[in-house]
């Protein structure tokens, strides 16, 4: 073996090992990546002048890349939803509408699981309100511990998968960068764009197709031992139809239009999903300073806001600024709203009119909504929370490219082609090593070391075959989802011990999560025999 690939394996060796110590992140890529440098430097099979590239991949494939843009706006999103107690009622309102069915509480969690992941895609705000909301009351119920455990983090985690998500954003903008390099390296110098819009629409079935699981082993296992997820008596908590249906109406519709509002912008081509995670950050603002006012947090509130005397104490401001928003969407589907034209036709005149009046509606419900969670002292800690998990992920995404610059200065890309090249089966043998590979690192890495590191060494290889990139990318997705489930390092388990009784132990949690791991592999093993669960979408939608 040469001496490049030794220090390749052994560099990659050291990184694993000391992010399974528990050092960060990003300071082990980078400190692992410059100390095998000088050693290569040393033995005269590294060139120091590779890391002239380092700021060009810095400013362009981070602090200037239009598409992580949206991870801040995404992760806004998903913090403010958290305060705004929108997990809150719809756990409380799906209980009493499946509650009497047996295993209904289990299913439930994981429809609300499959909303919150639309609306929020953050895993462990997810995991941590339905552990403290659910947990207590299914095993209350008579639940089996391990059941109701691991209904909550299978769930948890489907913010990884459904759109929109910040995995499908960081892989997307990867899997674009690796698939304009294998195209180049084929000889194709125009080749198609890959964007986060068609891992969006690519993800959507396949993220239905694993709920849609999940409901059915529960439902599975409570036919096989109805003592595992006993139903709740029909006399218990009963209330009117009327106000029954008013109540779930109340529950779903501001997170279901927000999540309309989000991916119809993307799939229906009015919005990039940098413009549609503003949509959605804005909207989940509206929506945080309505249920303020609707919970009367602002009442016991004493510090004023700059923007009090806008604020009526009603809905106006929050429903004119939806409509207002709403109606901003249409109007850019259907006309031309560029004041920069020479010359603007009259109905586009008319629509820039009107769209200008709703600009300013929606300004009023924009400023009143801050004024509100401003008052309720819940703005500091989300935009600390959005600072600091932004924050991590771009200086995780400085780290891997120092990373990947030392493994490729090294030639790490020819010993990773040359053995990929010699799997048995072809291109769909190295498939298989690379996601097997994926698969056992996610017990010990998170989602985002994995993407940003081992993705831009191995897609572009992959792709240099006639493999749909969106196919890759929804298949990476999924791999990627089963990190958060797997011992001993999943982090939906952490986030779920932090948080349960106890009277549960590490071990049922561990036991609970198992069941749904397998789910996910059927999954992925589904998806891999039919392509067209990931590619049909994005033809449909984009064509």
């Amino acid at each position: 073996m040469a001496l490049t690939e030794t220090l390749d394996l052994l560099m990659f060796a050291a990184a694993c090992l000391f992010l399974m110590a528990g050092f960060p992140v990003a300071f082990t890529l980078a400190g692992v990546a410059l100390a095998f440098a000088l050693i290569g430097y040393s033995f005269g099979v590294f060139d120091l002048s590779f890391f002239g590239a380092l700021p060009s991949r810095i400013f362009g494939n981070a602090m200037t890349n239009d598409i992580l843009i949206a991870v801040p706006l995404f992760v806004f999103m998903g913090v403010m939803l958290e305060k705004s107690k929108v997990a809150e009622e719809l756990l409380e309102t799906m209980g009493q509408l499946f509650g009497t069915v047996r295993g209904g509480l289990g299913i439930s969690v994981t429809i609300v699981g499959a909303l919150l992941a639309a609306s929020t895609g953050i895993v462990g705000a997810t995991v941590v309100t339905m552990g403290l909301l659910s947990l207590p009351t299914m095993l209350r119920r008579g639940y089996n511990p391990s059941l109701a455990c691991g209904s909550i983090c299978a769930s948890g985690t489907l913010g990884q998968i459904i759109p929109p998500s910040i995995v499908l954003v960081i892989l997307g903008d990867q899997i674009s960068n690796a698939y304009s390099d294998a195209q180049r390296a084929i000889g194709n110098w125009s080749p198609d764009p890959v964007s986060v819009g068609d891992l969006f629409a690519g993800a959507l079935l396949p993220g239905l197709m694993l709920v849609g699981m999940y409901i059915l082993y529960q439902l599975l296992v409570a036919f096989i031992n109805p003592k595992s997820s006993p139903p709740i008596p029909r006399d218990e908590g009963q209330i009117e139809t009327i106000d029954f249906i008013k109540k779930i109406l109340h529950a779903l519709v501001p997170p279901v239009a927000l999540i309309v509002s989000v991916l119809g912008s993307i799939l229906s081509g009015v919005a990039t999903p940098t413009e549609a995670a503003a949509v959605g950050a804005i909207g989940s603002l509206l929506l945080a300073g309505m249920r303020t006012q609707e919970m009367g947090l602002l009442e016991g509130a004493q510090e004023k806001s700059p923007f009090d005397f806008m604020d009526f104490g009603n809905r106006r401001p929050t429903i004119i600024a939806t409509l207002s928003l709403l109606l901003m969407l249409v109007l850019i589907s259907f006309f031309d709203l560029r004041l920069t034209k020479n010359e603007i036709e009259t109905g586009d005149m008319i629509a820039i009119v009107i769209a200008l009046f709703a600009s300013a509606g929606l300004l009023w419900g924009i400023l009143v909504s801050l004024g509100r969670v401003w008052r309720t002292n819940i703005l500091k800690p989300i935009m600390r929370s959005t600072m600091e998990i932004s924050s991590m992920v771009f200086v995780i995404l400085i780290g891997a490219s120092v990373f990947s610059l030392v493994f490729r200065g090294l030639g790490g890309d020819d010993m990773v082609h040359e053995f990929l090249s010699t799997m048995p089966g072809g291109t769909y043998g190295a498939l298989v090593v690379v996601m097997l590979v994926m698969f056992v690192l996610g017990f010990f890495l998170d989602f985002i070391e994995i993407t940003f590191v081992v993705v831009p060494i191995v897609a572009p290889i992959l792709l240099q075959s006639d493999i749909s990139p969106v196919w890759l990318g929804v298949m990476m997705a999924m791999n990627l989802q089963t990190s958060f489930l797997t011992p001993p390092f999943g982090f939906a388990l952490f986030y779920l011990r932090g948080v349960a009784p106890k009277e549960v132990t590490t071990m049922q949690i561990y036991k609970g999560v198992i069941p749904f791991v397998i789910i996910q592999i059927i999954a992925l093993l589904i998806l891999a025999i039919f392509p067209e669960l990931a590619t049909w979408l994005p033809k449909v939608v984009f064509s």
